[in-house]
């Protein structure tokens, strides 16, 4: 329902799809701005030019696949015979509170109708009823947990060898990135340059007038005036608990409706879309090197992800 991204723009860390820049050729366009894609739907929102620059949520899940499987192989190498690929803590504490979920669905917030209808920018609150999804294998004992992230120090392990450096999770870490050129640029590149493009992006004449006429259309409906989608869904009238979820008021579902039912009118997140993805495509062109290096060192993080997987 919810990404479990924190701030779209920033990435969070890391994760968006893997996709090419995006094209408008096969995406009915917006009368208001040219070749602007229509976009209803949080599915019909295109990939983004930077996208391909990041690793995408399914590549994330592999990479994180490919560190349990390594660390696994050392652990089993140092003795640890039965060591599973996703050990619980040595205590799992019980887990009291909720799940917070609080990033917004896309860029421009809540384009789902249903759900706004529903829950208006909030969700049902099963949702944040349920605890996150604990670790599939058994927990780890105490010399097990030392030795998977190096904390003895010692050769406490069934073969009497020292674990590496920083352990068997440390040495699995170290792997995937080998061959690596520039482990920090790969890794905050990308989301920085998002985060001040984006910025650009908010200042851009037709997104303004977009916005102007979104917000315009909502106070006509009913809603509440916000200067931009993203003002109204996070908006504090909205009394968002430590869950992240919403009070469902008649004011807020009103104004949800409203959102995106003007966004739908008024294509607001395709004109957003197009610019954006004007403002990364020229920035990709005047930093050219730079992206290519950060796209190379992902190809060598997948091809590593790959073989520890193979």
């Amino acid at each position: 329902m919810v990404a479990r991204r924190a701030r779209w723009w920033a990435a969070a860390l890391l994760m968006a799809a893997l996709t090419g820049c995006g094209s408008t050729a096969d995406t009915p366009s917006s009368p208001g701005v040219k070749g602007a894609p229509e976009v209803t739907d949080e599915k019909h929102l295109p990939p983004l030019p930077l996208d391909r620059y990041r690793l995408g949520n399914d590549e994330s899940r592999r990479w994180t696949k490919a560190q349990q499987r390594l660390a696994q192989r050392c652990m089993v190498d140092l003795g640890f015979t039965d060591f599973p690929a996703d050990p619980k803590p040595p205590s799992v504490p019980t887990v009291s509170g909720t799940l917070t979920v609080t990033a917004a669905p896309t860029p421009l917030g809540r384009l789902d109708l249903d759900k706004a209808e529903r829950w208006g920018y909030g969700w049902d609150p099963e949702v944040s009823r349920r605890r996150p999804p604990e670790p599939a294998g058994r927990a780890m004992t105490d010399r097990e947990f030392a030795a998977l992230y190096g904390r003895s120090g010692g050769r406490d392990t069934p073969s009497g060898r020292k674990p590496p450096e920083q352990g068997c999770s440390g040495q699995a870490n170290r792997r995937l990135v080998k061959g690596v050129e520039n482990l920090t640029r790969m890794w905050t590149y990308v989301p920085g340059r998002d985060a001040a493009l984006h910025k650009a992006v908010m200042k851009d004449r037709e997104v303004r007038r977009a916005f102007a006429t979104w917000s315009k259309c909502v106070t006509d409906k009913g809603g509440e005036r916000y200067p931009d989608p993203m003002a109204a869904y996070g908006a504090k009238a909205w009394g968002r608990g430590k869950d992240g979820n919403t009070t469902h008021s008649r004011r807020e579902v009103r104004t949800a409706v409203a959102d995106v039912e003007c966004k739908r009118e008024h294509n607001t997140a395709g004109v957003w879309w197009t610019s954006a993805t004007k403002h990364q495509r020229a920035d990709i062109q005047r930093n050219k090197a730079t992206y290519e290096a950060v796209r190379d060192d992902l190809h060598v993080l997948r091809g590593n992800i790959r073989e520890a997987l193979g």
